[in-house]
C-alpha cells in the first residue's frame, strides 16, 4: 500500500495526530491514507464525551476497550484519526468533535468542506489555504 503524500488540509506537512493512543490507518500516529483506506481515516479529531456517545449510538463504539485488537478505548481529550464521513455525519447531527487541522490529511477535503473543518478547529486562528 503506497501512502498518499502526507499533506494536511492547510497545505503543509501532515503533523502527528496521536501516538498514545496510536492512531491512523497505518497505525503510525498520523492520519495518512491510501487507496486501500476505504473509510478515509483522515480527520485528526479530539474526542469529546458527546461525540463518543454519538459514535457508540450509531454503531461504532470507540470508548470500550478491545484488548484483542490492542485497543484501550478512547476517552475525552484523546486524538484519533476519524473517518471523514463519520465526522461529517456527526457535524450534521450537531455533535462533531474538535479538529486538529495540521494533523488532518488533505484527502478529508474529498468529503468534508474546509469551512466545516475550520469551524471545529482547536487552533485559535487557523490559517486557511486558498
Amino acid at each position: 500500500m503506497e501512502k498518499d503524500p502526507s499533506i494536511n488540509v492547510l497545505g503543509g506537512d501532515l503533523v502527528p495526530c496521536s501516538a498514545t493512543p496510536l492512531t491512523g490507518f497505518f497505525r503510525n500516529g498520523h492520519c495518512d491514507t491510501c487507496a486501500a483506506d476505504q473509510g478515509s481515516h483522515t480527520v485528526c479529531a479530539v474526542m469529546t464525551a458527546e461525540f463518543l456517545a454519538y459514535s457508540k449510538y450509531v454503531g461504532n463504539d470507540l470508548s470500550t476497550p478491545r484488548p484483542e485488537f490492542r485497543f484501550e478505548g478512547l476517552k475525552p481529550g484523546d486524538r484519533w484519526c476519524l473517518c471523514a464521513t463519520r465526522f461529517l455525519q456527526a457535524h450534521d447531527e450537531g455533535c462533531a468533535p474538535k479538529v486538529h487541522l495540521a494533523g488532518t490529511h488533505q484527502r478529508a477535503l474529498d468529503v468534508v468542506p474546509l469551512a466545516v473543518l475550520v469551524s471545529q478547529s482547536i487552533d485559535p486562528d487557523p490559517p486557511v489555504r486558498d
